[in-house]
């Protein structure tokens, strides 16, 4: 945890404000290196949205980015970067065909595509903007886990996040010589398990289904591999894992590479986590820090702003959590408002106006959309723009 007396060098920096220890973020980026056991991480940029934090993952050992927008892609290529696999489909015309006609941009953008109207939609840009060599895709394949018999009407239980619609090898097969024959070159394959990577240790149940999950994917993630290399040859890249999963994953021999964001952050939701043997547990990195405004009774303040809460399920895991000084909590009835937050708990009384709250959000990344910067603490505090404080809002 970033501590008090570091955290005093933006004492002059106004409120609202988000700050990120370099040191720790350090820290997290080389033991997540360390867990993919030397096989390349990819850096999702969604998690970091921090083109110099971004830059700085990449200097420690991340591999390409993972982007979540085309127009995202097409700025980073614009800023030298050499790989970058899109992390989910899109339909988004204008910058399709402004991919489709950027050479430099086709040969180190990499698209993702789990349906067949989706190749229609790249094979008509590529023809439009008259790129014969095609657009680069990758297929999603559905990692989730359906254990025991098909219920009513054919469907199974469903443990992991809802995304491709190909699960089986010959589908998977089938869409990638779809792809081919409408002259895009099919680059790879990624496995996202959620169910995994992104859900914490909570329960022995959970535990469970995670080694369950594990272990059908050992067996059907080659399955799909081979199925789909016999139909368009060799393939660049099978992306897997998470934060939550990158050691788990890189164990699997069909992975070529790792994808990680959030732990560098290392938000609330990366708590519950168990890391595993051997591995060390990641350092929160990030805070928020608002400045305490009004004194509404006995044992509360309320600060200016707050209403960072996480996307996902709602819930009180997805609320920022006041974090120093210690003993403040969100009240049930209010949360993380708009524009204040009210905060009760032993600490508030020896508050003052204008002193300052830290808090931590539950997801890293997405906060990053409400500052126009974020201030670095290393050995000085250095003030960096955020993708919004260079004007960019990629979705």
């Amino acid at each position: 945890m970033i501590t008090a007396e570091r955290l005093a060098a933006t004492d002059g920096l106004p409120a609202p404000l988000a700050v990120v220890d370099v040191d720790a973020f350090d820290a997290n980026a080389a033991e997540l290196l360390r867990r993919a056991g030397g096989r390349p991480v990819r850096l999702a940029t969604k998690s970091v949205r921090v083109p110099g934090l971004v830059e700085r993952a990449l200097a420690a050992g991340f591999a390409g980015l993972m982007a979540y927008s085309v127009r995202e892609a097409l700025w980073w290529v614009r800023r030298g970067a050499t790989d970058v696999l899109l992390g989910y489909p899109s339909v988004d015309r204008d910058a399709l065909a402004r991919l489709a006609a950027d050479p430099a941009a086709r040969a180190v953008t990499t698209l993702m595509v789990d349906d067949a109207a989706q190749l229609d939609l790249l094979a008509r840009a590529a023809r439009d903007a008259g790129a014969g060599d095609g657009l680069r895709v990758c297929l999603d394949v559905d990692a989730s886990l359906r254990p025991g018999p098909a219920w009513l009407g054919g469907l199974r239980p469903h443990l992991g996040v809802r995304r491709s619609p190909l699960r089986e090898p010959r589908e998977v097969a089938a869409l990638a010589g779809a792809a081919a024959a409408q002259g895009l070159d099919v680059r790879g394959l990624m496995f996202y398990e959620g169910q995994v990577a992104g859900l914490p240790d909570t329960s022995p149940a959970v535990r469970a289904v995670k080694r369950a999950s594990l272990a059908e994917l050992a067996v059907r993630r080659g399955a799909v591999v081979r199925a789909v290399e016999a139909v368009v040859g060799p393939l660049a890249l099978v992306n897997g894992g998470g934060t939550g999963s990158l050691a788990a994953t890189a164990a699997d021999p069909a992975v070529t590479e790792l994808t990680a964001g959030s732990g560098l952050l290392a938000p609330t939701l990366f708590d519950g986590y168990r890391p595993g043997p051997g591995a060390r547990p990641l350092t929160p990195a990030c805070l928020i820090g608002l400045d305490v405004v009004r004194r509404p009774g006995p044992g509360m303040v309320t600060v200016a702003g707050g209403g960072y809460v996480a996307s996902g399920p709602v819930g009180a895991a997805r609320a920022p959590r006041p974090v120093l000084p210690a003993g403040l909590r969100l009240l049930p009835a209010e949360g993380a408002g708009e524009v204040q937050t009210p905060l009760r708990g032993r600490a508030a009384d020896a508050l003052a106006l204008g002193d300052r709250v830290w808090f931590r959000h539950a997801k890293a990344g997405e906060v990053m959309e409400r500052f126009d910067q974020v201030a670095l603490l290393g050995d000085d505090v250095d003030v960096v723009p955020t993708y919004r404080g260079l004007g960019r809002a990629f979705g």
